[in-house]
């Protein structure tokens, strides 16, 4: 070897500092710095998009993870990651229980912290993955690593869209909602491929801390960092290019009306006020809109109507006389078991209602939110649930495609039934448009109502459908089938948005045919390319001689 050579394998790269650094610490400042950059990669998400601190929160755990004595500590690094990235991310849970703090807000902390803690095992096993993989002796180089760590986070992603019940809150491709260009790969690879790119461009850096073992590796330690930048540029431009020539067309005949009513959720419930606000509703549904033009349709947010207005047909007749002539108001409303002789239950549902005052078509909501709106394991858990009333809401039927009078097909979603990606729509009877009636009047002025708007919007450029998505408090929107906002009302405001109904896409999407089936192609691929990447130059260890 020569004195120059020699001199440039003991040289200091690029990173090497920084990756010392973290590399040599342990105890609870190791932990500690794991979950600070948990809560840097939730500053990327919904309303901040600071996307840029991906890079240092994604690389920063690469290194913790490999660096850690045993498979233990690359797993806790990635819990203590996982933890600080959900308490920061979901700290608006507790916004809803302290809405009544008498009855359960003594319970906020303890949920946001369980929740959280339940919620980082992902992460933690995306970190094992990586630390196995690294140390397994296949000789599967850093570059290579970080595919299949980017993999892995994406498998466990679609994992936690379903264990459980499943909770797929704030995936990591949803930091890139603000760029309508950069989500239109949704429409390929849904959700799940914007995550995967991320995670890999955010984690690649990491390899700028090997030690060279040629002059020339300088430059080569750079590639694969360009690489995956220049890939996250050309997904952008591609959605660019899609968005250049996409104007969808309006449906004809069909003019909207969302009513966002802006009822405070301490009232929403109070007996002698339910009349009042029922009224509220009725009276902006009338009001004459800005632009003269008159909506054919109304719709009004999840539990806008406080009555079982299936079984009342007083206030049915009432509603009916608000209802635009041969239109229809779209509510949501609880609904119950119509004869005391059948068991009770109750569902919480959306009620098509005609201007005759007759229900024109319902909708149960089928993914109901544990705790929220049924308490599971009762017996071990005895307290009531959050929402109003003693008895728990049973689950409806599942996705289902509403045929009503002057609309296309539809698919109701109630509240966070539209996060669930690859499960919005009947595939069998595909509808023609998404509707997502929802009440985030529990979560206040915080990120969760821009976190669920965001979803909404990916789902609508997944399945190449437009969405009309109402809310009590905001943010009510309409989006067309490319996830862009048509019209909107923003969170607090109260008011009416009116607007046409975009149509759906010509064709169905990549992602709206195969669905999920798209995460397992993707994770196979890239996971098993990153066990073929030629074995490079070793990873940087401060910590070992």
């Amino acid at each position: 070897m020569t004195e120059s050579a020699s001199r440039s394998e003991e040289s200091p790269t690029l990173l090497a500092p920084v990756a010392a650094w973290v590399t040599g610490l342990g105890g609870w400042r190791r932990y500690g710095l794991a979950g600070a950059l948990g809560v840097l990669a939730a500053s990327a998400m919904p309303p901040l998009y600071l996307v840029p601190l991906l890079v240092p929160a994604f690389t920063g755990l690469v290194w913790l993870a490999d660096a850690g004595r045993n498979r233990r500590a690359a797993f806790a690094a990635g819990w203590w990651f996982g933890l600080g990235h959900f308490v920061a991310g979901l700290y608006w849970i507790a916004n809803a229980l302290l809405v009544f703090p008498g009855r359960l807000g003594w319970l906020a902390p303890f949920a946001v912290l369980g929740i959280s803690a339940v919620m980082a095992l992902y992460p933690a096993a995306a970190a094992l993955v990586w630390r196995m993989v690294r140390h397994s002796g296949n000789g599967v180089s850093a570059v290579g690593g970080v595919l299949v760590f980017g993999a892995a986070w994406t498998a466990l992603e679609w994992v936690r869209s379903w264990l459980l019940t499943g909770f797929p809150w704030n995936l990591t491709g949803s930091v890139w909602a603000f760029a309508d260009g950069m989500i239109q790969l949704a429409s390929v690879t849904g959700v799940y491929g914007l995550s995967l790119l991320t995670v890999i461009a955010a984690a690649m850096p990491a390899v700028l801390a090997l030690r060279p073992m040629d002059p020339s590796s300088q430059v080569k330690r750079w590639r694969p960092v360009r690489v995956a930048f220049l890939v996250l540029v050309a997904v952008w431009s591609g959605g660019v290019f899609r968005l250049a020539g996409a104007n969808p067309e309006t449906v004809p005949g069909v003019s909207l009306r969302l009513v966002q009513a802006n009822i405070d959720q301490r009232l929403k419930w109070v007996a002698e006020l339910r009349e009042e606000h029922l009224n509220k509703f009725l009276e902006m549904s009338v009001r004459p809109g800005k632009s003269g033009s008159k909506p054919t349709h109304v719709i009004w947010p999840e539990t806008a109507a406080p009555f079982y207005i299936a079984n009342d047909k007083a206030r049915l007749a009432l509603i009916g006389k608000s209802v635009p002539p041969e239109g229809l108001i779209l509510t949501g409303a609880p609904r119950t078991t119509p004869a005391r002789e059948e068991e009770f239950r109750v569902w919480n549902s959306l009620h098509a209602v005609d201007d005759l005052g007759r229900v024109a078509g319902t909708y149960d909501k089928s993914h109901l939110v544990p705790f929220g709106e049924y308490v599971p394991f009762r017996r071990v858990f005895d307290f009531g649930k959050l929402t109003a009333g003693g008895t728990d809401f049973s689950s409806g039927p599942g996705v289902t495609t509403l045929d009503l009078p002057g609309l296309p097909p539809v698919s109701p979603l109630i509240c966070y039934e539209v996060i669930f990606p690859g499960h919005v729509v009947d595939r069998r009877n595909r509808p023609a448009w998404l509707l997502n009636i929802t009440n985030d009047g529990w979560y206040g002025r915080s990120s969760g109502p821009y976190q669920h708007l965001a979803a909404a919007r990916l789902r609508a450029v997944e399945e190449g459908l437009p969405l009309v998505r109402a809310a009590n408090t905001g943010i009510s929107a309409v989006i067309d089938p490319y996830g862009r906002t048509v019209a909107r009302l923003g969170l607090g405001q109260e008011g009416n948005l009116d607007s046409k109904l975009p149509k759906q896409i010509e064709k169905s999407t990549v992602y709206g045919r195969l669905g999920n089936w798209m995460v397992l192609i993707l994770v196979l691929v890239v996971g098993g390319a990153g066990l073929l990447v030629p074995h490079g130059v070793p990873w940087v260890n401060m910590n070992r001689p």
